[in-house]
C-alpha cells in the first residue's frame, strides 16, 4: 500500500494572508501513478487543480495538472505552486524548468514571489456577437470592449475586455447559456477584467461544473492569456500590472503580469504553504 505526501499552497496570496489565493494540491511524488489515479486523487480533493510531481529529462521536474474533471496542459498557479514545492523538496533553487503539455516553463523566485515565463501566445477573433456576448455575461453589450479574444499562452481561454470596474462587479454568467462559448478543446470559461487605475486591473474567470458556474480565486494561466490579448490588440510595450482577482470567490488574490518589449509574458505571485499529509492508498 503505497504512502503519497503531499502538500497544500496557497497561490497569488494578497498581503502575507495564508488563506488567501488559490489553493492547490502538489503531491510530491507521483511516479508510479496512473493517469485514472491520479484524476480521482484530484477528484478526492476536489480543488480547482492538483499537480503530481514527476521525474523529467529535461527539466527539473514533470508536471501533470489535473482539475476534479481532466488533465490539462498548463495552469498559472499549479505552475508556481509546484515550482515553490519543488524547491522545498530541493529539487531546484531560486530557478527551475517544468515540463508540462503545454513545454517547458521557465519559473524565477525572490523569496516567496514566483514568477513564470508564458509560452509565447496565438490569439484568435471570438466569433460570438457582442450583444450574445453581454447576455450570457448577464451584462449590457456597452460593458464589453473592443476585441474579446480566444488567447493561447498554454491553455486556450476567451478573453473579455469590460469598460469599467462596475462592469466588471456586474457580471453574472447565465449557466444554462455559458456552453455557447467554448475553446478549442470544447471547455467553456470566460476571463473579464477593466482597467481601474494606473497599472491597476480587476478581473474574474467564469468555468462550468456541472450544471453551476463557479468563479476561480485566481488565474494564472487567463492572467498569461491577458498578456496575450495586449499583444494581439497591438497595445504599446512594456505593459505592467497590478491584477485583483477573488473577491466574489471570498479569496482575495493579487497577480502580476508584465508584458516586455520583447513581447515576453511575466505572470507573478506569492506563494505560502498550508499544510502537508500523506494518504495510503
Amino acid at each position: 500500500m503505497p504512502s503519497l505526501n503531499f502538500r497544500i499552497v496557497n497561490v497569488f496570496t494578497r498581503n502575507g494572508d495564508p488563506l488567501s489565493g488559490n489553493p492547490l494540491c502538489v503531491f510530491e511524488d507521483g511516479d508510479g501513478l496512473d493517469t485514472a489515479t491520479m484524476q480521482r486523487l484530484a477528484r478526492q480533493f476536489n480543488l480547482s487543480e492538483t499537480t503530481f510531481l514527476l521525474p523529467s529529462s529535461c527539466a527539473n521536474a514533470r508536471v501533470r495538472i489535473f482539475t476534479p474533471g481532466y488533465e490539462m496542459p498548463f495552469a498559472g498557479h499549479p505552475t508556481l505552486g509546484s515550482a515553490f514545492v519543488c524547491r522545498a523538496l530541493g529539487r531546484c533553487t531560486n530557478e527551475a524548468t517544468l515540463e508540462m503539455q503545454a513545454g517547458v516553463i521557465s519559473v524565477q523566485a525572490r523569496e516567496e514571489r514566483w514568477t513564470l515565463q508564458a509560452t509565447p501566445a496565438t490569439a484568435r477573433p471570438c466569433d460570438t456577437p457582442v450583444a450574445a456576448l453581454a447576455d450570457i455575461l448577464g451584462i449590457r453589450p456597452e460593458d464589453i470592449g473592443a476585441s474579446p479574444l480566444w488567447v493561447k499562452a498554454g491553455k486556450e481561454q476567451l478573453i473579455i475586455p469590460l469598460t469599467s470596474e462596475a462592469a466588471v462587479r456586474r457580471v453574472k454568467p447565465d449557466a444554462a447559456k455559458f456552453a455557447a462559448v467554448s475553446s478549442e478543446d470544447g471547455h467553456s470559461m470566460a476571463y473579464v477584467f477593466a482597467q481601474y487605475a494606473p497599472q491597476k486591473l480587476i478581473s474574474r474567470f467564469f468555468f462550468p461544473q456541472g450544471s453551476a458556474i463557479l468563479e476561480d480565486p485566481a488565474t494564472g494561466s487567463a492572467t498569461a492569456n491577458l498578456g496575450g490579448w495586449m499583444i494581439a490588440s497591438e497595445r504599446t510595450l512594456p505593459q505592467r500590472f497590478e491584477i485583483s482577482q477573488g473577491e466574489y470567490a471570498d479569496r482575495p488574490s493579487t497577480l502580476f503580469l508584465e508584458v516586455d518589449a520583447r513581447q515576453r509574458i511575466f505572470v507573478s505571485g506569492d506563494v505560502i504553504e498550508l499544510g502537508r499529509g500523506t494518504i495510503e492508498l
